[in-house]
């Protein structure tokens, strides 16, 4: 499974290389929820930066720049607090501990400085102005830009990375938590609804994956050891994006704000990902197939795997992620 990935995340790079349109509306209401109700929604740094860089002036982006700049002053004015009430704990554990060292007082210390250190890392990287690749990666729950078809044109939307289907109830999120992946031998089954009828793609330049260490070596587990897990980034030889085949919906519901998420279609892995301990693997199609990717029959559904079949199949390179 996909279990995170980095996405790109500038939308006017869709515009420059795809001739896509920017569905600005979507973007729009995502961060006035993520301003106005309090919401968790998680948006990647990159997104917002990309917002913050544009200097068309344009109305709308100019209304998404006030809300990102007002959620940063926000998130920033919290984290000066949880520094300041976290420095206190520290304080007062490391008072303690100098009259006796317990473990209640050495277990403070170690939580505080934990959270100082996160909090403070958390407020450099609002305040910074430099791209980093970690801006651009998603985890499931996150928003990310998707490129479908809608009036006979390629638009890009901001979808959740968690695809709720239309018509299911809230808490398919919670009973299904692996939807934002789809797997390529149960488009048929689960994913019917969705395959032939509602195809995205995403720009993709890196996938990561959970294995587990003792897989990764290609050896059995020790007497006495418990198998550990470890996070690997997978990246395509040599070094390009790639266009991932989605599935995506948009859910509704009285009261409720509308919800537009999307999976990323699955298949057996390539040897070199096997071999690295992991039994799945996107699909990137090829370029020359994105019209009908996106635009698709749902009574030619054969042409439709073909397309799935007819992939992009880099060599994929892995490190342990840092």
């Amino acid at each position: 499974m996909c279990y995170s990935a980095q996405i790109r995340q500038e939308y006017a790079a869709y515009v420059r290389e795809f001739g896509a349109d920017i569905s600005i509306g979507e973007y729009q209401d995502i961060y006035w929820e993520r301003q106005e109700t309090n919401s968790k929604m998680k948006l990647p740094r990159a997104m917002d930066m990309a917002f913050l860089r544009d200097t068309s002036n344009e109305p709308d982006v100019l209304k998404i720049q006030s809300m990102i700049r007002r959620y940063d002053a926000e998130q920033a004015t919290k984290l000066q607090q949880e520094i300041f009430a976290q420095r206190t704990r520290l304080v007062d554990a490391e008072r303690k501990l100098q009259t006796k060292i317990t473990k209640t007082a050495t277990e403070s210390k170690r939580i505080a400085t934990d959270k100082v250190d996160r909090a403070m890392a958390r407020l450099a990287d609002m305040q910074r102005h430099e791209s980093k690749p970690r801006d651009s990666r998603i985890f499931p729950g996150w928003y990310a830009p998707v490129m479908m078809w809608e009036n006979g044109r390629r638009v890009v939307k901001p979808m959740r990375y968690q695809c709720r289907p239309a018509g299911k109830p809230a808490f398919f999120d919670s009973r299904f938590p692996g939807t934002y992946n789809a797997r390529r031998d149960n488009l048929g089954g689960f994913w019917k609804d969705l395959f032939g009828y509602s195809h995205g793609v995403a720009i993709v330049s890196a996938f990561f994956e959970n294995v587990s260490q003792h897989t990764m070596e290609h050896r059995e587990l020790a007497t006495g050891e418990q198998e550990k897990n470890v996070i690997l980034e997978f990246r395509p030889e040599p070094a390009h994006d790639m266009l991932v085949a989605c599935l995506w919906s948009k859910w509704t519901e009285p009261g409720q704000p509308s919800l537009l998420s999307f999976a990323a279609i699955t298949d057996d892995p390539p040897a070199e990902v096997a071999a690295a301990g992991h039994d799945r693997c996107i699909i990137p199609i090829k370029p020359e197939n994105i019209n009908a990717w996106l635009n698709p029959d749902p009574e030619n559904l054969s042409a439709q795997y073909a397309i799935l079949d007819d992939r992009h199949r880099p060599y994929y390179e892995h490190r342990i992620a840092a």
